[in-house]
């Protein structure tokens, strides 16, 4: 029975399981500062797996774009390299795709227990479903069904610049501006970037900072325990929204919008009575168009996984450009 691994890295965590014919085994999570390389991780996965048997192919979905089979990811010092692996572990086929490509191959597969609706359930069938996910990162992708061949477009689309939708978010933009120049989405719809906007909050509101992790951060407004965390996590919520809509215009995402990532699931109740639909649907004359595409925060762990098994059953092209 052929045996591929699969692997989910992003910048915090790397996820790896091994795949038996149709059969995804366990999911195993490694903290990614743990090990100094992916060859280190890949290592010591395997060592607790070793049952003896070959590993016919291997797919890995990375944080990060990817080239000719080789991948530096945005958010850590490590190195995907197909060859290399290939070469150091004696697997036959290494694969390397971006981590939201391979997230994306999954989005049809979802049931409704695997999400949480913002918005009315009214998609397209067969129009192109996309994935934001706010994490270590910011990653975007596109599922484009067709009667012939499906293909996912992914997308370093959180590198784009942000925009600012009130006085307000231009002002807290313009404070990060001076510190990195360029703003990106990422720079505010991430761990790192929930940090960012926390500080700057407390730079316009002209109040003390006091320096807070983003999980910090969300607890503390979850909990009503800080005033400059609620105005943060409420920013991030209008800004998550009208970042989301974009993505749905830019791609013609009538099947729906996904919401992955690690941020999300955890605020999902605040999320969904935050002005994020409102800001989701405020584009000016097509705002009638985008109230009636779906928002779905993915509530199931490890989606990356059903894109990665897809591709492993099946012989659909993987992207190393």
């Amino acid at each position: 029975m052929r045996r591929v691994l699969l692997a989910d890295i992003g910048g915090t965590y790397a996820r790896f399981a091994m795949q038996h014919g149709d059969k995804l085994g366990p999911v195993r999570s490694l903290d990614v500062r743990a090990h100094a390389t992916m060859g280190d991780a890949f290592r010591f996965f395997l060592a607790g797996w070793d049952d003896g048997a070959p590993i016919d192919a291997a797919i890995l979905a990375v944080a990060g774009p990817v080239e000719s089979g080789r991948c530096a990811l945005t958010n850590s010092s490590w190195v995907a390299d197909a060859s290399g692996l290939q070469d150091e572990f004696a697997i036959p086929s290494v694969r390397i795709v971006n981590d939201q490509e391979a997230a994306a191959w999954g989005l049809s597969q979802f049931s409704p227990s695997d999400t949480r609706l913002i918005g009315p359930d009214t998609p397209i069938i067969g129009a192109p479903m996309a994935l934001l996910s706010p994490g270590t990162g910011l990653g975007m992708a596109c599922l484009i069904p067709g009667t012939s061949a499906t293909i996912v477009i992914a997308s370093e689309g959180g590198h784009a610049t942000l925009a600012a939708a009130t006085a307000r978010e231009e002002a807290l933009i313009g404070v990060l501006r001076r510190q990195f120049g360029h703003v990106s989405a990422e720079r505010i719809l991430s761990g790192n970037g929930l940090v960012n906007l926390y500080r700057a909050v407390a730079t316009i509101d002209g109040v003390d900072f006091v320096p807070r992790a983003a999980a910090e951060i969300t607890r503390a407004a979850l909990d009503g325990a800080c005033t400059t965390c609620r105005t943060t996590l409420d920013t991030f919520c209008g800004l998550l929204g009208g970042v989301a809509g974009d993505l749905a215009l830019l791609f013609g995402a009538r099947g729906g919008i996904f919401i992955g990532g690690g941020i999300a699931p955890r605020i999902v109740e605040y999320l969904c009575r935050s002005d994020f639909r409102e800001r989701f649907e405020a584009k000016g004359r097509l705002g009638r168009y985008l109230a009636r595409i779906p928002v779905r925060i993915i509530l199931r762990p490890d989606p990356a996984f059903l894109g990665l098994a897809a591709l492993a059953r099946s012989d659909k092209p993987l992207s190393n450009v």
